[in-house]
């Protein structure tokens, strides 16, 4: 901050000059007039004094009139090049105290209106925090300078839950909430910082949040993994072993949290073993399979080349952008039937089982570019776990 404050003193010394500079002129003129008018109290003085030495007989007529012209030019010669005295119309005072205004004005209005905070905090996270209570002072005055970023409430939030604060955890996950909606992540987020700060109780208001985010997203993670804690903790073993199998199929496989969580179905099978009873099962879900036939609307079978590419995928209708299963044609492939599936997933977390609701796009690209083409033909959004064989037409601009 210390180049910023000499920046702006520098340029308040420069709107200060403007100020003074009058100020300064006018003293200067106010010399030149005090000057000016002792040289003509000098010159009556001569004058004087050579008419008194006249009428005593000391001095004739023409050498008063030689004495008083000698006078004259002794006075014209001190008051050569002086400059005609400018009346001020501002005074001395204004120009003075709007010196004095001027800055203090700039300051108050920049403290009120300006950025300090955000340009100090901007230097604060160039530096690494030195530890994790260093992190939450600077989250939380990024929260203050920023209170409608829901990317800086969410970090918050988590950096809450870290230190064991599970109350201002959920304070801040409502917040987000509010501000970003009710995305399925925020919802199990929310509710498992509401379930610790609750001391491990459930109740309708944590329930109503974890329904809400399974049903938009029925492999959100948080509110799996809190659905099988609650369940545990409640003696309903079967209910906990179902809800983590759930988590463990969604996690990677080098995801350090797999031996966690397979620790806790162990747990879990075995105290309901020791209850007496015996572990159930869930059948086994096939994943995602999408078939579709895609043909070629006649009125453009004239305007495109047999060996143009056509790019059929289905992508999330709300999720990443990202195709999450695609597959590549010809135009001479056409009609073709294909299916798209979690084996033809683009990347491994982004299988199409993992999200319920997809659109099918083809897409017919010349230069073989699966992003831009020249045709296209969508699909109403659909369920991933949709069965019934979809047809899809390519009868559209690509725009």
């Amino acid at each position: 901050m210390i180049d910023f404050w000499l920046a702006a003193g520098l340029l308040l010394l420069v709107a200060l000059s403007f100020l003074l500079i009058p100020v300064l002129r006018v003293r200067r003129a106010q010399l030149e007039e005090d000057r000016t008018a002792l040289n003509v109290a000098l010159y009556q003085e001569r004058v004087a004094e050579l008419q008194t030495q006249q009428e005593e007989g000391v001095l004739d007529a023409a050498q008063m009139d030689s004495g008083r012209a000698e006078a004259a030019r002794e006075l014209l010669a001190d008051t050569e090049g002086l400059a005609a005295p400018r009346v001020s119309r501002l005074g001395k005072s204004l120009p003075l105290l709007a010196a004095i205004l001027v800055p203090v004005l700039g300051l108050g209005l920049y403290l009120h209106f300006g950025a300090s905070d955000k340009v100090e905090l901007t230097r604060e996270f160039a530096q690494a925090p030195q530890s994790m209570d260093e992190m939450t002072r600077r989250l939380e005055r990024a929260v203050a300078a920023q209170p409608d970023s829901a990317e800086g409430l969410y970090f918050l939030g988590r950096t809450y839950m870290a230190q064991d604060r599970p109350a201002d955890a959920a304070k801040i996950f409502e917040r987000t909430v509010n501000l970003a909606g009710r995305q399925p992540e925020l919802l199990g987020q929310w509710a498992q910082a509401q379930y610790f700060a609750d001391g491990k109780k459930w109740s309708d208001k944590i329930q109503a949040l974890t329904d809400e985010a399974l049903k938009a997203d029925p492999k959100e993670v948080t509110s799996l993994g809190l659905l099988g804690i609650a369940a545990f903790e409640g003696e309903r073993y079967q209910d906990a072993i179902d809800y983590w199998n759930r988590l463990l199929a969604q996690l990677p496989p080098d995801d350090n949290s797999r031996s966690a969580l397979q620790g806790g179905i162990t747990r879990a099978t075995e105290k309901l073993e020791a209850s007496g009873g015996k572990v159930v099962q869930a059948p086994a879900t096939k994943g995602a399979l999408l078939k579709v036939r895609v043909d070629l609307a006649a009125d453009l079978k004239a305007k495109v080349q047999p060996g143009d590419s056509v790019f059929i995928f289905a992508r999330a209708t709300s999720g990443p952008p990202a195709p999450l299963a695609a597959k590549r044609l010809t135009v001479a492939d056409l009609p073709a039937t294909v299916e798209l599936g979690d084996a033809d997933a683009m990347m491994p977390q982004l299988k199409l089982s993992n999200f319920p609701e997809v659109q099918l796009v083809a897409r017919i690209s010349r230069a073989g570019q699966p992003t831009a083409g020249e045709w296209v033909g969508r699909s109403q959004p659909l369920a991933s776990s949709t069965t019934a064989p979809q047809k899809l037409t390519i009868d559209s601009p690509d725009k």
